[in-house]
């Protein structure tokens, strides 16, 4: 019996491409009422912006960030943009705590502790730990009202 191990229906990817692993972090669209389409996390949670972050660097540690946990890139990790993100927009930034944070369009990105599943935004236009919180869209602009004359609304 030669018991050959040659399962090759795999495709020819490197092995550090495990589902979740630290081989990218993805961010995608999803539609969140009534605010349209903005960018979230794999796991359908809304993602953030903080306004004093100005799309330069994460200005939320400490305590804050317990509240609004930075969207994290691990090591070696590389962001990865679906269903409607530009992957071009897509980067880091250092984070003051360690480690980097993603960023969309030079914003990083932050999740809300009270936002517990997908397509809620309860974070939407908060103003806490020191300045507003608004949802991005996939033009890499905040989110600042319900998406009634955006420019590009494709509702009737």
């Amino acid at each position: 019996g030669s018991s050959a191990n040659t399962t090759s229906h795999k495709s020819s990817t490197p092995a550090t491409s495990s589902s979740g692993g630290a081989g990218s972090v993805t961010v995608k669209t999803a539609t969140i009422k009534p605010y349209g389409k903005v960018l979230v996390n794999s796991s359908g949670r809304a993602l953030y912006v903080f306004a004093p972050d100005k799309a330069q660097k994460v200005t939320c540690t400490g305590e804050c960030a317990k509240i609004w946990p930075p969207l994290m890139l691990p090591s070696g990790a590389k962001p990865s943009g679906a269903a409607g993100v530009s992957a071009s927009l897509l980067g880091s930034d250092p984070n003051p705590s360690g480690g980097h944070v993603l960023t969309y369009k030079g914003w990083p990105l932050y999740t809300y502790v009270t936002d517990t599943s997908a397509g809620v935004a309860h974070g939407q236009g908060l103003h806490l730990n020191g300045g507003f919180w608004y949802l991005i869209s996939p033009s890499g602009a905040p989110v600042k009202s319900s998406s009634s004359s955006s420019s590009g609304g494709g509702y009737p």
